[in-house]
């Protein structure tokens, strides 16, 4: 037993040794020299920023009226043409124009990962992903509803809107590269 007990000890030690593994001091100086950590912070900063622009911007059309096929403050929003301009202001994406064809161009997240910034789908017309708004966290959305009313924000648990809700998606710019176009790049 006791030679058990050298053996195992005398292993540890020459394993800890010639181990291929780094240190943690080695990795202590490889996350100073690559500077990991701040760039962490500075890419989870830059997402928390544009959400909170995101929702602001949004929040700041609140009261602009319906208007069927409307894009714009100035002549109206209608609910996909609100998502499309808040997004493309925003985040300087172009979404797709019509709510179905957003729901197609991102990616489909659970309800219970949603965060402020997400998409949110309802099926309004009797068919799948005919409304849409914009997810601003607590269980609440903003979007331009229906003609004679205006951009608000509503409660996703909210009888009507519980019953009709199709989906939640998430723009990520990277992934949909051929549905998703940086505002730069599109044409005039």
């Amino acid at each position: 037993m006791r030679w058990l007990s050298i053996f195992i000890a005398l292993t540890t030690v020459s394993a800890a040794q010639a181990s291929p593994f780094p240190t943690d001091d080695d990795l202590q100086r490889f996350i100073a020299e690559k500077a990991v950590l701040t760039r962490l912070d500075q890419v989870r900063e830059r997402i928390t920023d544009t959400t909170s622009e995101l929702v602001v911007t949004a929040m700041g059309f609140l009261g602009v009226p319906y208007r069927r096929g409307g894009n714009s403050a100035e002549s109206g929003f209608d609910c996909s043409g609100f998502v499309k301009a808040i997004y493309e202001q925003t985040v300087g994406l172009v979404l797709p124009r019509l709510a179905k064809e957003q729901a197609a161009a991102t990616q489909a997240i659970d309800r219970k990962d949603l965060k402020p910034g997400d998409l949110v789908f309802f099926n309004t017309m009797r068919r799948a992903f005919s409304h849409v708004g914009i997810y601003v966290g607590d269980g609440k959305f903003i979007h331009s509803p229906k003609p004679g009313a205006e951009v608000r924000v509503e409660d996703m648990g909210v009888n009507y809107w519980s019953r009709r809700f199709d989906g939640a998606r998430r723009v990520i710019g990277g992934q949909q590269q051929a549905a998703l176009v940086p505002a730069e790049d599109r044409a005039p």
